[in-house]
């Protein structure tokens, strides 16, 4: 009914259903049919039709002013619907590595199209955000993929790869994992995490053989640890990028050697939010420019690590 009454005030304004057609996109007789249309609806003649010519009725006058206040307030509606659209606030889950390296790049992206848009960053474990994102306190989670079947309801994206290396001392002369766990003290990534059962999975698979010292939540600290020359770990190769900098060895795993995703977890809607998808490209693009330099630095990072 609204195009109808949009159809109305142009050919009223106009005085010509042909010229309302061509400012609307339509034909002559599509314009006629509209108005037919309204009038048969509203039980009155809105035009007098003498000929090719239109006027506007009695009828028609005194119900043009209330076809404009129509429109008027409908289009305001929509105003209101696209400010709203425009504010708010999201709730993302990030697991710290993710705060550190992949979010800067995507929020800094997000906030050229939603400056308004509050976004609260929920740090975590991946454990913990899948809880909270099943309890529906969180829009999104960035975190590692869980070795869980979705249940209904979740979606899942997976937004880059991360390899694992093994990172050792600078002192550490070994040249091959199987050598360098065997002699020295092992740094593990907690096995209560989504990473750190991976590297359990990976030394079981491939039986090698470690000292373990310590069991550590977090590889930033795992990172550190070893810096310290407390012992070697395994770890993503994100973290030790520029490792001679940092005072690290890496060393590849070889063939037998794995990755982690790193993806966006989330509840499958009926209604899509324009900021939360808008926040999903964002952050999808950040990945992928991350995914490109990540490759280049661990290539840098091994050859330096093997000398």
């Amino acid at each position: 009914m609204i195009r109808y009454l949009k159809t109305f005030i142009a050919a009223a304004q106009l005085g010509s259903f042909s010229t309302a057609g061509a400012r609307l996109g339509l034909t002559q007789s599509a314009v006629s049919m509209q108005i037919r249309r309204l009038e048969d609806e509203l039980n009155c003649e809105l035009f007098t039709r003498v000929g090719k010519s239109v006027t506007v009725s009695d009828h028609g006058k005194q119900l043009l002013r209330t076809s404009e206040e129509i429109i008027r307030l409908f289009e305001s509606m929509k105003g209101q619907t696209e400010v709203a659209a425009t504010r708010g606030k999201i709730d993302i889950g990030a697991i710290s590595t993710v705060q550190l390296s992949l979010l800067p790049a995507a929020l800094a992206d997000f906030r050229k199209y939603f400056p308004l848009v509050e976004v609260n960053v929920v740090p975590g474990t991946s454990v913990q955000l899948m809880s909270q994102i099943d309890s529906n306190d969180l829009s999104l989670a960035i975190m590692i993929r869980p070795n869980l079947k979705m249940t209904k309801g979740l979606k899942w994206a997976t937004m880059l790869r991360e390899t694992y290396v093994a990172i050792a001392p600078l002192a550490a002369r070994e040249t091959s994992v199987r050598d360098l766990l065997a002699a020295h003290p092992f740094l593990r990534y907690s096995r209560r995490s989504y990473g750190g059962q991976l590297v359990d999975r990976y030394l079981k698979r491939t039986r090698l053989h470690v000292n373990d010292t310590m069991e550590l939540d977090e590889p930033m600290v795992i990172m550190e640890m070893v810096r310290k020359g407390l012992g070697v770990a395994i770890i993503p190769s994100d973290l030790a990028a520029g490792a001679s900098s940092k005072k690290l060895r890496v060393l590849p795993l070889g063939d037998a050697g794995f990755f982690r995703e790193i993806g966006v977890l989330r509840r499958v809607t009926a209604v899509s939010n324009d900021a939360v998808d808008k926040l999903l490209d964002c952050i999808s693009k950040a990945a992928s420019a991350k995914g490109s330099s990540s490759l280049e630095n661990l290539k840098s990072d091994i050859a330096k690590g093997l000398r």
